[in-house]
């Protein structure tokens, strides 16, 4: 079994695990409707994701298996709003061309129903695809999920399908509100775990 491991804020860091999202992602129909050319969402995603697990390792904490075949992003979340990424737009724009509209349109619904409670927010959970099914990202959960409870800390997520909302579910988390639904593409689930569930 694979050790757990707090990734560091090193150079090349955010890449490595932003790729490892990427490749994770791919065929789930949320990344589909924000990209829909395979060979585009190939080209953008891994970009896309590194720029936001460099945003959390400053403002939250990484976690991943020691052979790097999972990772957790989490950011802590304060009374205040985390700051903005800088040059987000013009970064997105740079590296996304014509899907930045789409990505950006998923980021204005998710903040929408972003809680303003303080809590942790698992940003996102990926496994790659040769290795899920192995109670990986559970374990994942389960090491970060120790940490929150004896804090007395909630996390929040939206989860990208009814099979991870399952997962979900089993370690904690509850719906909150009805799903989050982008034009014409799938639902994701807002989902909130109490500091004591």
């Amino acid at each position: 079994m694979t050790e757990i491991i707090r990734v560091q804020n090193a150079p090349g860091a955010a890449e490595t695990i932003g790729a490892i999202i990427a490749t994770s992602f791919h065929e789930q129909e949320i990344s589909a409707w924000m990209i829909p050319s395979d060979d585009d969402r190939r080209r953008v995603m891994p970009p896309f994701f590194s720029m936001m697990t460099e945003s959390a390792l400053v403002h939250g904490e990484v976690h991943a298996t020691a052979d790097m075949s999972a990772v957790a992003v989490w950011f802590h979340k304060g009374a205040e709003p985390l700051p903005e990424i800088p040059d987000q737009n013009a970064r997105v724009k740079a590296f996304a061309g014509p899907h930045a509209e789409r990505i950006g349109r998923m980021g204005e619904e998710m903040d929408k129903r972003h809680p303003h409670a303080p809590h942790h927010y698992l940003a996102f959970l990926a496994v790659l695809p040769g290795y899920q099914g192995r109670r990986t990202g559970t374990r994942l959960l389960e090491r970060y999920h120790r940490g929150l409870d004896e804090a007395g800390i909630p996390a929040y997520l939206e989860a990208s399908s009814t099979r991870s909302r399952r997962l979900y579910l089993r370690h904690g988390y509850q719906d909150l509100g009805e799903p989050i639904f982008m034009p014409g593409g799938p639902p994701m689930y807002p989902m909130w775990r109490p500091s004591n569930p």
